[in-house]
């Protein structure tokens, strides 16, 4: 059993937990990052139908979706070392967060494929004839036509995902990673005093989710700002 409920407690716990919140982050941007980047690479074999890389996103995407992202974490820790040994590469003594890195881009990979796909095919195909008509080649319309459409319509469901992925994060200590989870860990087996922990750990969160959601509705206003100029010209 802990020690008798301290609220007094939880204000100290905040800047010990908060020093950590940059492990967090950094784990944040870096899978990010790299989800975003295999998520369009992914995307582009199911909406092009290409043989036997459309089986094998369609393949990726189910396993992501049909397997805790702690499972995922666990995979990757113990089995992409064990894999790479395959072919006399050893990455066992790699820092922890590195794995931790990988598995949240791969998992976020998956869920951006399916936001860009949807995405991608919300683009009005009226604007692909019009850059064909004006001589743009197949890649120069996607890159310069389709894809900063499709990123707008994504806009929304990509900051659901990253807010999801933040809160997913606290796994990472799981595998040894020191973040504020960790951290949090380690005070409650120096303190007894857990209740506090996981209330100023919800309030960091809480608030860092928050800021996360205006900055997202900022930058959604931003990207839409010629959208009702538009509809009003339409009109």
């Amino acid at each position: 059993m802990g020690k008798a409920f301290d609220p007094i407690l939880i204000i100290e716990f905040l800047p010990t937990l908060v020093s950590y919140l940059g492990v967090t982050l950094q784990i944040l941007a870096a899978s990010i990052l790299l989800g975003l980047i295999l998520g369009v690479a992914a995307a582009i074999p199911r909406l092009f139908k290409i043989p036997i890389l459309n089986q094998l996103v369609l393949l990726y995407v189910s396993f992501i979706r049909g397997t805790p992202i702690l499972i995922q974490l666990f995979l990757v820790f113990y089995g992409l070392p064990a894999v790479l040994m395959i072919f006399n590469i050893d990455i066992s003594k790699l820092e922890a967060i590195y794995f931790v890195i990988v598995t949240y881009a791969i998992s976020n990979g998956a869920s951006f494929s399916e936001i860009f796909r949807g995405a991608i095919r919300a683009v009005d195909k009226g604007q692909t004839e019009a850059a064909y008509s004006v001589g743009m080649t197949s890649t120069q319309n996607f890159f310069r036509i389709v894809l900063p459409q499709a990123y707008r319509i994504a806009f929304p469901n990509v900051a659901n995902s990253v807010i999801g992925s933040l809160k997913d994060t606290s796994l990472a200590f799981t595998i040894g990673v020191m973040n504020m989870v960790g951290r949090g860990d380690t005070l409650i087996s120096a303190t007894a005093h857990a209740l506090e922990v996981y209330i100023s750990l919800s309030i960091i969160y809480y608030v860092v989710v928050l800021l996360f959601e205006k900055i997202f509705s900022k930058l959604e206003k931003y990207f839409n700002r010629y959208q009702k100029s538009d509809l009003s010209v339409a009109a």
